[in-house]
């Protein structure tokens, strides 16, 4: 949601830089037309940013608000058509495929009690779930493979 704001104001910035261009009245000149592009440039940019950022903030509030606050785990949020599960990352290792195949991570999870859970997800998930911090994740079977739809650490 931060990254949303963050490039919402981004992208609204340039524009006061076009306007302070067209006030001063420089925009005909050869530095203020380049200015200009520049600065359109760069609000496209973060503009884009922002379209894409905004279906995962969407995703994201409503996995939040799936769960309820006073439930810790995803299993209210499997209406978003995957499967919970959750425990502590023991080791993420990442394979990358041939080309024209999709890499695949191979992620080891383990529940209180000791026993272990190996998951093999689509992707390189190395940074995205960190070694000795418990999860829940949502993974849901795409075409044959599975891909995580969200995580969250604890």
């Amino acid at each position: 949601m931060l990254l949303l704001i963050i490039s919402l104001v981004l992208a609204f910035l340039p524009w006061l830089g076009i306007a302070w261009i067209v006030l001063r009245g420089s925009i005909t000149t050869v530095d203020g037309l380049f200015m200009g592009l520049i600065l359109l440039t760069m609000s496209g940019i973060f503009a884009l940013s922002a379209a894409i950022e905004f279906p995962r903030a969407r995703r994201a509030r409503a996995i939040r608000a799936a769960r309820g606050p006073a439930q810790a785990s995803f299993q209210s949020g499997a209406n978003l058509s995957g499967a919970a599960i959750s425990g502590l990352v023991q080791s993420v290792q990442f394979f990358e495929a041939h080309v024209g195949r999709p890499n695949k991570s191979v992620i080891t999870l383990r529940n209180g009690q000791g026993n272990s859970r190996i998951l093999v997800l689509e992707g390189d998930l190395r940074n995205r779930l960190p070694a000795g911090k418990r999860v829940q994740l949502l993974v849901r079977d795409e075409n044959g493979s599975r891909t995580l739809v969200a995580a969250e650490t604890s």
